[in-house]
């Protein structure tokens, strides 16, 4: 047998990341003597390559898994988990600040960060057991820790072992990096990897990328009364979304005391005593902003380095592996899921790719990633869930649309809940009860997407979403006001005549 292997360090090291470790990367874990041929082996042990080995071994398939970190990925250690832990605790502080505006009286709050910060690392520990060694090694999966490299296009080697394989699967994810700033690394700054090892909360943040990523931690740090300053080289934050539901996003941010600075290229960082000092221009003028730390949020990079995928004949560049429409590389035996090989590096993206994965790699399946219909979300307050085209992507694409737009502020539960800076905008197919693409900013706007997302997949039309009973009061009722509104454009001058016509004689 192999022997034991040391496992990674996250900080801070107390009980909570212990625990973690213990379950992610135990200390001490021995590799198992490998099966003399596998049907599935998976590189990286996020959720891509966890629900392939999961699916792939309760389907019966001899399976192994190789992780050189930390299971659970990005997802558990560094993205969704522990991001949305601080996002709930900082929404909780907002919801105090302004609930005197519902009759609740109290005094001034004060944010305890330390404890904000443990509760998140419990939470992430408590969470962890459903990604751990134990677990997977429970459900029959052969676990490897330590760095997988591709010894020919049938074989990994891990840990001075060989893992012999009818079908593998890629799916290291991809990393935070930070832009080329001269003085950036000096002066020294955060990612999504190590800003929630944070244990006292820096006064003053600036945060390179007005993207998701970037905004959310914004609104987060600002709700805990940090200073936040956005600095983005783009002319608007959430470039990649619908333009109106980012300018209520900005607004939002903008009402909460972040500073956001557009069209701006920084052209420096130092070090000036305890401060970290940007500098950059904008509209022709320089500026400098001094704050305690310095967040990127802007950039990823597929994990390629160290597979050695030359020798497996897997093709790859600076976007990730090259796959088609099925997941499979240029090595047919070979495939790839979630952040390593898509530009939609969402948890929920990754899973379903992993079921286009098992499904043609075990059984010669057919399933095509293209017709994966694709929710994603943006965790300010209020929230962005965006699923299929926007309006811009529609008019580059040449498809003609009819939009419909509902406001929140005439939805009766926005406005009981004080919740009416959002809207449910959808875009159907010119001339037919086909839907094509929806935007939702509202509060709980991930939470409504999905109804949305349904009728898509189901090739159901605003008018079947009309027919569904929605409990009243709630703010998804947009939606089904929505199909009210359609409805009504089917009512042309003549049907109305002849509807007309048909009450008048039955009367």
């Amino acid at each position: 047998m192999a022997s034991a292997l040391k496992g990674p360090v996250i900080a801070p090291a107390d009980a909570y990341n212990l625990k973690l470790i213990a379950n992610a990367h135990p200390e001490g874990w021995v590799n198992p003597d490998p099966a003399p041929r596998y049907n599935l082996v998976v590189i990286g042990g996020g959720t891509a390559g966890l629900v392939c080995a999961a699916g792939a071994a309760g389907l019966g398939a001899k399976v192994a898994l190789v992780e050189r970190n930390l299971m659970g990925g990005d997802c558990l250690n560094y993205g969704c988990v522990p991001s949305k832990a601080l996002i709930r605790a900082a929404g909780t502080a907002a919801d105090v600040r302004v609930a005197i505006r519902m009759g609740v009286m109290g005094g001034s709050i004060r944010i305890d960060f330390g404890w904000v910060m443990e509760r998140m690392r419990r939470v992430r520990a408590e969470l962890s057991r459903n990604d751990s060694v134990a677990r997977f090694a429970g459900l029959g999966v052969d676990v490897f820790l330590g760095e997988a490299r591709f010894g020919g296009p049938d074989r990994i080697e891990v840990g001075g072992r060989t893992l012999s394989f009818r079908r593998a699967a890629i799916a290291t994810g991809a990393r935070a990096i930070a832009p080329p700033i001269p003085g950036l690394a000096q002066a020294g700054y955060l990612t999504n990897e190590t800003v929630f090892s944070l244990t006292t909360m820096p006064a003053r943040i600036a945060v390179i990328g007005g993207g998701p990523i970037g905004c959310e931690l914004a609104q987060a740090f600002a709700r805990f009364g940090a200073e936040v300053t956005i600095l983005e080289v783009m002319d608007g934050i959430l470039i990649r979304e619908d333009r109106e539901a980012a300018a209520r996003v900005e607004a939002a941010l903008v009402g909460e005391d972040v500073e956001i600075v557009t069209g701006c290229k920084i052209s420096g960082v130092e070090r000036r005593g305890s401060d970290k000092v940007i500098r950059y221009e904008r509209a022709g003028s320089a500026g400098e902003l001094a704050v305690d730390e310095i967040l990127v949020g802007a950039g990823r990079a597929p994990n390629v380095e160290g597979l050695n995928l030359e020798a497996a004949g897997v093709e790859y560049d600076r976007q990730g592996v090259r796959v088609d429409d099925y997941l499979r590389t240029f090595n047919r035996s070979i495939y790839a899921a979630g952040d390593v090989c898509t530009a939609y590096r969402f948890t929920h993206m990754a899973d379903a790719m992993a079921r286009v994965v098992i499904r043609n790699a075990l059984f010669w399946g057919r399933a095509r990633a293209s017709r994966l219909t694709i929710p994603w979300c943006t965790y300010t307050d209020p929230e962005i869930a965006q699923i299929g085209l926007t309006e811009a992507e529609a008019a580059a694409r040449g498809v003609q649309v009819t939009m419909f737009v509902q406001e929140l502020s005439e939805v009766d539960r926005a406005v009981i809940d004080e919740e009416t800076e959002g809207f449910v905008k959808v875009l159907v197919a010119s001339g037919r009860d086909r839907i094509v693409g929806a935007t939702i900013v509202a509060r709980h706007a991930s939470e409504m997407i999905s109804e949305i997302g349904v009728a898509m997949a189901a090739g159901l039309g605003l008018g079947a979403i009309a027919n569904v009973i929605h409990p009243y009061p709630t703010q998804a009722e947009g939606i089904r006001k929505l199909g009210d509104a359609y409805n009504r454009t089917r009512l042309t001058p003549r049907v109305k005549r002849i509807i007309e016509r048909w009450l008048a004689w039955t009367r």
